[in-house]
């Protein structure tokens, strides 16, 4: 097998095994040593696809081609990674899960290809993750697609969901203050209602910087939800705040490579730019 060829293959087993592998099961799915691995993956980290960490290879490869992913922010990536893995420690195989569109919960499904679990979203994204996982079942909520973050909004996908009973939804916000959760598309925020009433328990992926702001649509009060699984930067004051309204609090911690992958990000100056941050999920 070419060089290039391995290359590939290493990146279609990482990303079939939920974006994570170990050294030894890659080195023996492919019949290569472990030597031979390890400089395959110093060319895949140069590229910028994968990344090397303690005992395997992490895929940061590319993300959908959609506006709501490539404007997002590479500092607070590294949060949402650590929230979908504290996220997916919460779920069990055999679970009905419902997930919304939104970029943490992308990172979330990505952990969870693999696992035998039934899967509901409205997001195309994600739809297209386990379209092809023997383990999951699938089933794709239609709708009006918005093609900034391809997922399927409006009527007839509050219709389908009036008729989903799920174990979980999980739903990431783009802002949370006082008053409670908030969304940046009013046809979302329906739709998102929909999905809190179609589970038995509610969690929301958000990360620190999510706190103490809103957007253009209320979703629901704190209270309304079961969990929020958060980064540790969280403030106390925030941290105290959820508990007094009755809501589980999971802090995910961040891994020294993302820690340190942050605070070179912080110690970046700005980007000079025309175009306005987008502060979607």
């Amino acid at each position: 097998m070419l060089a290039s060829e391995r290359r590939h293959r290493v990146l279609e087993l990482v990303r079939l095994r939920g974006g994570f592998a170990s050294l030894p099961e890659l080195a023996k799915e492919l019949q290569v040593s472990q030597s031979t691995l390890r400089r395959d993956l110093e060319h895949l980290e140069r590229t910028g696809v994968a990344r090397r960490t303690r005992g395997g290879v992490l895929y940061t490869g590319s993300f959908p081609g959609l506006p709501h992913f490539q404007l997002r922010e590479p500092a607070q990536w590294e949060k949402k990674r650590a929230i979908a893995r504290a996220a997916a420690a919460l779920i069990q195989n055999g679970d009905t899960l419902l997930l919304d569109g939104g970029s943490t919960t992308y990172e979330l499904a990505r952990l969870l290809v693999g696992r035998p679990l039934q899967i509901v979203t409205n997001s195309l994204p994600v739809a297209n993750l386990f379209a092809a996982n023997a383990f999951a079942d699938l089933v794709l909520v239609g709708g009006i697609v918005y093609p900034r973050t391809g997922v399927a909004l409006g009527s007839m996908a509050i219709q389908m969901l009036q008729h989903i009973n799920v174990r979980r939804s999980l739903l990431s916000v783009a802002g949370i203050n006082e008053r409670g959760f908030f969304n940046s598309n009013l046809l979302l925020v329906e739709t998102e209602r929909a999905m809190m009433q179609a589970a038995d328990e509610v969690i929301v992926l958000a990360d620190s910087t999510k706190f103490g702001h809103k957007s253009l649509a209320f979703l629901a009060p704190l209270e309304r939800v079961d969990c929020i699984v958060a980064d540790e930067e969280l403030s106390p004051k925030w941290q105290e705040r959820i508990r007094r309204a009755g809501v589980r609090l999971v802090l995910a911690p961040l891994e020294p490579e993302e820690k340190a992958a942050e605070e070179e990000q912080d110690a970046k100056p700005p980007k000079s730019t025309s175009r306005k941050k987008d502060s979607r999920r």
